[in-house]
């Protein structure tokens, strides 16, 4: 499975001492920039809609996944986890987290709705999509 990572992750040291005792195996492919959600920072980065992002791409498998999970805090509900479309029309990951749960100040996402419904709803098939660079 491919992973866009755009904050801490981009970092191949922080990513070894996270996933290197295993279980899980994992792989960076390169560089990826994601169109349609653009990076906004606060105590911990996320995105909202419009724009894009540097990034990389990493892969990996099930264990692998299931640990980034742990580490965004998504069984917490600070980041939630949505599919966009990749390279070789793969899918790929991508973590969202909820900017009033993150300290960020950021508009786009609609309010009167869960959270992870309005972030799916952002997501526009051909507009949402992470390109690798060279």
């Amino acid at each position: 499975m491919l992973v866009f990572v755009y904050g801490t992750l981009t970092d191949p040291e922080r990513v070894a001492s996270l996933l290197e005792d295993g279980p899980g195996e994992y792989e960076f492919v390169g560089p990826a920039t994601l169109e349609g959600l653009q990076r906004v920072d606060g105590r911990y980065p996320t995105l909202v809609p419009g724009g894009s992002v540097e990034g990389r791409l990493l892969s990996v498998d099930d264990p692998a996944l299931k640990r980034l999970d742990r580490y965004e805090g998504v069984d917490r509900g600070l980041y939630v986890r949505v599919a966009v479309s990749g390279p070789d029309d793969r899918r790929v990951w991508i973590y969202v987290g909820q900017p009033d749960r993150l300290g960020v100040d950021a508009d786009g996402w609609p309010d009167d709705r869960p959270f992870r419904d309005a972030v799916r709803s952002a997501i526009v098939p051909d507009t949402t999509v992470v390109r690798r660079r060279a």
